[in-house]
């Protein structure tokens, strides 16, 4: 072999020695440029009033009102306790109230007819539905850990020209995946598997509420079932007295 060919193999084998150093540099400030979750999460907190106002929620009420093209639009009036893991719920479309409730191990519908409320057993599949937004209905991820799941940042990604975190909550039944802001540091997309179907939402307009916490205030959501844009309009009080009597079977 000439020393004109062992210079070039030499060449090339530093070349690709460079080629390789490169990438792995590369791969690893890829991966260095993931958030901790806890440090996203912070940073929500932060934006939205801080950890302390947040720490303090032992209740909330929210009325919400929902409307989707082509069909009826209704209203919901919810009162959620924390501390009891229990949740009250009441959608009145056409004049008519259905009440749904959650607490401890129980779960019930009152349907109304006539003049009397019909009360039923939630099936559940419906009562776990309704104690994982206790929680949702403020935040997916508040004590996440105390409740079981576990959070993984998967990386960054431009939604509607906006540069977000997105964090990934996985639970037992359930999953989250999560879009925050990366330079305001608020949600603004939400995705939840649960029971095969993938609920996708976007949230705006946050609000301060009186408490002192904003909160998205315009929520359009869309499921791979219905297949259809709902928007919901939100407003939020917390840590207001609830009557103990609306979560009585």
């Amino acid at each position: 072999m000439t020393f004109l060919c062992k210079s070039t193999i030499l060449l090339n084998m530093k070349k690709n020695i460079t080629l390789l150093a490169v990438l792995l540099s590369l791969s690893l400030a890829s991966y260095g440029q993931k958030i901790p979750v806890d440090t996203i999460f912070a940073n929500y907190y932060k934006a939205t009033g801080g950890e302390k106002l947040w720490d303090s929620i032992k209740t909330y009420t929210l009325k919400q009102s929902f409307a989707a093209p082509g069909s009826t639009p209704y209203d919901a009036d919810i009162s959620v306790s924390i501390p009891e893991n229990a949740m009250y719920k009441s959608k009145t479309i056409m004049r008519r109230s259905f009440i749904y409730g959650v607490k401890d191990k129980e779960g019930w519908i009152k349907v109304p007819i006539g003049s009397k409320l019909d009360v039923r057993d939630l099936s559940p599949a419906e009562q776990t539905n309704m104690r994982y937004e206790i929680y949702d209905l403020l935040v997916p991820f508040k004590d996440y850990d105390d409740r079981g799941f576990v959070a993984t940042t998967v990386g960054q990604e431009t939604l509607n020209k906006v540069l977000t975190n997105q964090v990934e909550l996985q639970g037992k039944e359930i999953k989250y995946n999560l879009w925050f802001d990366a330079k305001t540091g608020l949600l603004v997309r939400k995705k939840e598997t649960m029971a095969g179907v993938e609920t996708t939402t976007d949230l705006s307009n946050y609000v301060k509420s009186k408490y002192g916490i904003l909160y998205p205030t315009k929520l359009v959501e869309i499921n791979t079932v219905d297949k259809k844009a709902v928007t919901i309009t939100s407003t939020l009080d917390i840590n207001k007295s609830i009557a103990e009597e609306l979560f009585v079977r």
